[in-house]
C-alpha cells in the first residue's frame, strides 16, 4: 500500500519540480532575507493547495513564458498523482519577470 503524502510533502515535491525548470523559480510571498527571524517555510508560500485548484506562483528568469510554463506544468503534474490534489486544476501564476530576461543575448 502506498503512503499518502501530506500537503507539506506535496508542496516540497512541487517546489522541486519548479526548481528543476531552468528559467523559473518559486515566488515567495515575502523576502526571506527581510524576515529571516520568522520561523516559516518561505519557499513553500509559493504553493497553494486546494482540492479544486493547485496554484503555484513563479518568477520568470527568462523569456518566452509559454514554453517555461509548459515545462513547469509537465514537471508539477506528476507530483500530484495519487494525492487529494490529483484532479485539481493547475494554475501557474507569473508574479514577476527578472529584468535580465529582457536583456539581449
Amino acid at each position: 500500500m502506498m503512503a499518502v503524502l501530506t500537503a507539506s510533502e506535496v508542496t516540497e515535491l512541487i517546489l522541486a519540480a519548479v526548481n528543476s525548470v531552468p528559467g523559473l523559480r518559486p515566488a515567495m510571498l515575502l523576502s526571506q532575507q527581510n524576515a529571516s527571524w520568522i520561523p516559516w517555510d518561505w519557499e513553500g508560500s509559493a504553493v497553494s493547495l486546494d482540492v479544486e485548484l493547485v496554484q503555484v506562483r513563479v518568477i520568470a528568469l527568462c523569456l518566452p513564458l509559454p514554453p517555461l510554463l509548459e515545462l513547469a506544468s509537465a514537471a508539477i503534474r506528476p507530483t500530484l498523482a495519487g494525492t487529494p490534489w490529483e484532479r485539481a486544476k493547475l494554475r501557474l501564476v507569473v508574479t514577476d519577470i527578472d529584468g535580465a530576461a529582457f536583456s539581449p543575448g
